[in-house]
This record gives C-alpha cells, structure tokens and sequence, in this order.
C-alpha cells in the first residue's frame, strides 16, 4: 500500500467512527501519518472526556488497524495545530 492508499485508508477509518464521535459532541481530525503511527487531534467533547483515551485505544486505533494493518499505534496530539 503506497502512501496515499495508506492516507486514504486511515481517512475512511475515520470517516467510519465520526458518527460515534458527533454523536458526543465531539469529532477527531488526522494530523500524519509516519512509519507505522497515525496522529490524531480529538476535538470538541472528546478533549475533556474522562473516556477518551479508551475511545481512542478500542475504538480508533482498532478502527484503523482494521483498515490498515501495518499501523501498529494510534498517538493523540493536543492542542497543536498544522
């Protein structure tokens, strides 16, 4: 899988948990892609959710693997903007 199969299999991962995500009032936006480690920012309701770091371990990053299994982790990123 080439760099923009990998971008857009991470994106329709993500596109596929939004709902869940909107749903709390919140939302998440991917920030890279490097070696074998995708970097999001949870945005909205996700940020202070006492919840967040399992949504993001049992639900993204299990998304994502699903989606493209050569990446091993899924890293948050607060509050820095690209």
């Amino acid at each position: 899988m080439n760099r923009e199969e990998l971008k857009l299999s991470v994106e329709k991962a993500l596109n596929e948990i939004r709902p869940f995500l909107e749903a709390d009032g919140g939302n998440i936006s991917l920030v890279e892609i490097t070696e074998e480690t995708v970097s999001v920012q949870l945005e909205g309701a996700c940020l202070g959710c006492s919840v967040n770091q399992m949504t993001l371990k049992n639900g993204v990053e299990a998304t994502i693997k699903r989606h493209a299994p050569q990446i091993k982790r899924v890293i948050e990123v607060n509050g820095i903007t690209f």
